[in-house]
């Protein structure tokens, strides 16, 4: 009896541990499953959708480019020498007439005082030929006081011979040294105008070598330092006309056909990536890049950003036309399939791909003309999930 109560129990132990062993099994196999089923099968199969919308499309085209300006004057001196002070450097505003730089002018100083003293002189000298000129013409006076009288008294024989033609030729003598004396006043007259040419170069000539600020402005570089040697017209700063800052921007010739100048544009600065920056077309060069076949588009800043960069690299987008009340769809759901650009839909529970007949392209999406109805559902595609197909059941 013992051991038919000792074999039942073990019995009954091993079922135990048998039922307990395919519990667990079934236990695992029930969680992998739903671990199958809800991580992996329906995330790949389940997509969100959207219809389209009805609204302003804005047909725009893209272009990468610089800062830039119309106008950037490299400032220089007229004349070559030893640069004795820069008194601005890059990075500062200028106002017009600000003096930026001088030059050691040498001996000219004394040349420009030598000239001044030199017509100086020349005033001197026609102040003392008129003063000679008042004291002949005041000897003429008496002298022909006397011809006349003895001119009167020889007609009624009451004067001598002699004494007549003494008269006379005092009065043909005074009036030759008032013409003498004129002729040296003219000749004085040229000396000085001459002196005063000479004064006025001099000082043109001396004016040089100190540098002026041609237009109120903003530096952007500085080419020459303090004890450097300058040759003549080589630059000792760069000034830009704030007023002409723009974008120069570089359009494919086959999209910038509808660009014309007063566009509305956006602009992008690298140093600000995310701040889109009002601004228009400017101009548009008349001749492409004969290698890059791209356009030059000149895009000018509404409101100028301070500070600004030569030279940064920038991005443009260019408005060239509004369309209203056209069938948007995203860029981010088109697709390609079959050499045809579409869209997923989901009808029925399974997806669909609708070939689009695409007029336009604008930033935020593509205009549609027709055949897609508003209330169509359109499967925005996810990377991380099953890539669709055509007839692929799609949940939601």
């Amino acid at each position: 009896m013992i051991n038919v109560m000792t074999e039942l129990s073990k019995r009954l132990n091993s079922l135990y541990k048998n039922g307990a062993t395919y519990m667990i099994i079934l236990l695992v196999v029930v969680l992998g499953g739903a671990f199958f089923y809800f991580k992996v099968y329906l995330p790949k199969s389940t997509f969100r959708t959207i219809h389209p919308t009805v609204g302003k499309l804005d047909v725009k085209v893209f272009g990468i480019g610089e800062v830039n300006a119309k106008e950037i004057y490299p400032v220089s001196s007229q004349t070559g020498g030893k640069i004795l002070t820069v008194e601005t450097d890059q990075g500062c505003w200028v106002k017009k007439g600000d003096l930026l730089a001088t030059v050691d002018p040498v001996d000219m100083p004394h040349l420009y005082a030598e000239s001044r003293i030199s017509a100086t002189k020349a005033r001197y000298g026609l102040l003392a030929l008129q003063k000679e000129l008042e004291s002949l013409n005041a000897q003429k006076r008496l002298i022909r006081v006397t011809y006349e009288r003895y001119e009167r008294l020889q007609k009624q024989g009451y004067a001598a011979q002699a004494e007549y033609d003494k008269a006379k030729a005092d009065m043909q003598s005074i009036d030759a040294q008032i013409a003498a004396t004129l002729a040296n006043v003219d000749s004085s007259k040229s000396e000085i105008a001459r002196a005063e040419k000479s004064v006025d170069s001099f000082k043109e000539k001396l004016s040089r070598f100190k540098i002026y600020a041609p237009i109120d402005g903003f530096v952007i570089a500085k080419d020459a330092e303090v004890a450097q040697t300058l040759q003549v017209s080589q630059p000792i700063v760069r000034i830009v006309d704030p007023k002409t800052v723009w974008v120069k921007a570089y359009i494919d010739e086959r999209i910038s056909g509808k660009v014309a100048i007063g566009n509305t544009a956006f602009i992008t600065l690298r140093s600000r990536d995310g701040v889109s920056l009002s601004g228009h077309v400017a101009r548009i060069a008349t001749m492409s890049d004969a290698v890059t076949k791209e356009r030059e588009v000149d895009v000018a800043f509404d409101v100028l950003p301070i500070p600004f960069y030569i030279n940064e690299q920038a991005e443009v987008s260019i408005i060239t036309e509004t369309i209203d009340a056209i069938v948007k769809v995203p860029h981010s759901l088109l697709r390609q399939q079959n050499g045809l650009t579409g869209v997923w839909v989901l009808k029925e529970g399974r997806a669909h791909f609708q070939p689009l007949n695409i007029t336009a392209r604008g930033e935020d999406g593509v205009g549609v003309a027709e055949g897609l109805p508003l209330v169509s559902r359109l499967i925005v595609p996810d990377a991380n999930k099953k890539p669709l197909s055509e007839g692929m059941r799609v949940y939601q």
